[in-house]
């Protein structure tokens, strides 16, 4: 009997310790850079929208000169709560005001210019739009940014260190009186010609040294640490090079932002696709609008994008990993226009429609190999919906396969896969196959992931899915297959 229980009690032991080798496997090292905690929640937030929003909308123009008056801003229907719920309701997750355009005219009540919404008759000059906005935001859980242009039309002193001064206290406002902020947003869009201070000239400026980004974003850092900064270059988030809605088919998250500073020409391919050795995690924001137009203007009623082209955009955004910035401008009574409502309502119905029932949930997933034989990072937790989670080879191996079993044949049209970029992002190569019969039919094919790829497929019948990582930075790390 005692060699019997002793015999028991090895055998006990030893699957204790294999139980803890397989539980207690180090997990991969970094692939440097990663992105911070707040670069996390903004790709996870996945759809952000823009209001272009001021004197433009009652003067019919994309771009203001500089010399409108303040009266002729009056919008006596403005409801930002309808523009909080209607945008909520169409799945953005953040919005980010134009709080001021090239024009310089201010939504909100500064003590540093007589060009904003207090001399306006809005609200008799007791008006706040940015006050409103951001108010709106947080009633109905929307995240809440600002645009402040560096351009400026109208200021008398553009062009000199003086405007530089005004620009920082203007940000020290919008930082300071309007609670947690996002996302600061500014372009490449820097000097020309303006009426400034009523003088109607040309004023150029070094658009790599005039507006000392560094003391600038330091200053807001200083007021709201994590806040992210888009422009051109970064630093936090960087342009996708275009203004139609079209990310990187290749998508880095990453780019060495050196020689990098906003309005520089040349760059739209570099932040399109990014680096895969860069030394930044910057990745791209894909910005597009609604309408032909940033601003609202009536002749574009019938020219808004239908729900099917939103459906393409969202495959060539957040399908290619990166996130949207949907430009829904409000009209001159103060509301997102019923055109514009319709058809975000039928493109959140096809959304829901197209990725409504995951077929790959706590699927059976097997791979090939997986890290240390370790159940933390075995091939299931590719289905356990769990974002936490991921399947992950040894150091060594920086190819692999996970195969998802579906049970009975499905069509499948779409399938969506994510990287554990905590960890960095690492897939330069892969494919999807579907299983016919005893074959595997290969059925699409790219390079890059990072937070999120779509994959759009013909429509096919099959009972089984292969994601394959044909080759990888290092070890790949895979957090999540959906299949639709």
């Amino acid at each position: 009997m005692s060699k019997l229980l002793s015999t028991i009690s090895v055998g006990i032991f030893a699957t204790l310790v294999l139980f803890a080798c397989r539980t207690h496997v180090a997990p991969p090292e970094a692939v440097l850079p990663v992105p911070t905690e707040a670069q996390l929640r903004w790709h996870e937030m996945e759809m952000n929208a823009f209001i272009h929003f001021t004197t433009n909308t009652f003067t019919d123009r994309e771009w203001g000169l500089g010399n409108e008056k303040p009266e002729i801003f009056n919008p006596t229907q403005l409801n930002a709560d309808q523009w909080a719920t209607v945008l909520r309701d169409a799945g953005f997750k953040g919005i980010i005001l134009t709080c001021k355009h090239h024009d310089g005219f201010c939504l909100w009540p500064s003590a540093h210019t007589e060009h904003d919404v207090q001399s306006s008759p809005y609200k008799g000059g007791n008006g706040d739009v940015v006050r409103e906005v951001a108010d709106a935001c947080r009633r109905h859980g929307l995240k809440f940014g600002v645009y402040l242009s560096p351009w400026d039309r109208n200021h008398p002193a553009y062009g000199t260190p003086e405007y530089i001064q005004y620009y920082r206290e203007q940000l020290r406002e919008l930082f300071t009186n309007y609670g947690d902020i996002f996302e600061m947003w500014f372009d490449g869009a820097n000097g020309g010609d303006g009426y400034y201070g009523g003088k109607h000239e040309i004023r150029r400026i070094d658009g790599r040294t005039y507006y000392d980004w560094p003391t600038t974003l330091d200053l807001v850092r200083s007021l709201q640490p994590d806040v992210l900064f888009f422009s051109d270059a970064g630093p936090s988030i960087r342009w996708c090079g275009n203004e139609q809605g079209i990310g990187g088919e290749t998508n880095w998250n990453t780019i060495t932002p050196d020689t990098l500073y906003p309005g520089k020409p040349g760059i739209g391919d570099l932040l399109n696709t990014g680096s895969p050795d860069g030394t930044h995690w910057i990745p791209a924001e894909v910005n597009t609008s609604i309408r032909p137009g940033w601003f609202y203007h009536a002749s574009e009623d019938s020219l808004v994008k239908t729900p099917e082209k939103l459906f393409e955009i969202y495959l060539t955004s957040i399908g290619r990993g990166s996130t949207l910035l949907l430009n829904v401008p409000p009209d001159p009574r103060g509301l997102i226009h019923e055109r514009d409502v319709a058809v975000l309502k039928e493109w959140r119905a096809l959304l829901d429609k197209t990725f409504n029932i995951n077929l790959a949930t706590n699927a059976k997933a097997t791979a090939d190999h997986y890290r240390g034989r370790s159940d933390l990072y075995a091939p299931d937790k590719v289905t356990d919906g769990d974002k936490d989670t991921y399947w992950a080879t040894d150091d060594n191996q920086t190819q692999g396969q996970i195969d998802i079993e579906l049970g009975e044949r499905k069509t499948v049209s779409y399938v969506v896969l994510q990287e554990y970029i905590r960890l960095g992002q690492r897939v330069k190569r892969f494919s999807v196959s579907v299983r016919k019969g005893d074959e595997w039919i290969r059925v699409a094919e790219g390079t890059t992931i990072g937070y999120k790829r779509i994959l759009q497929l013909d429509p096919v019948e099959t009972n089984a899915i292969r994601v394959s990582i044909e080759e990888a930075k290092a070890c790949p790390t895979l957090s999540n297959v959906e299949v639709y």
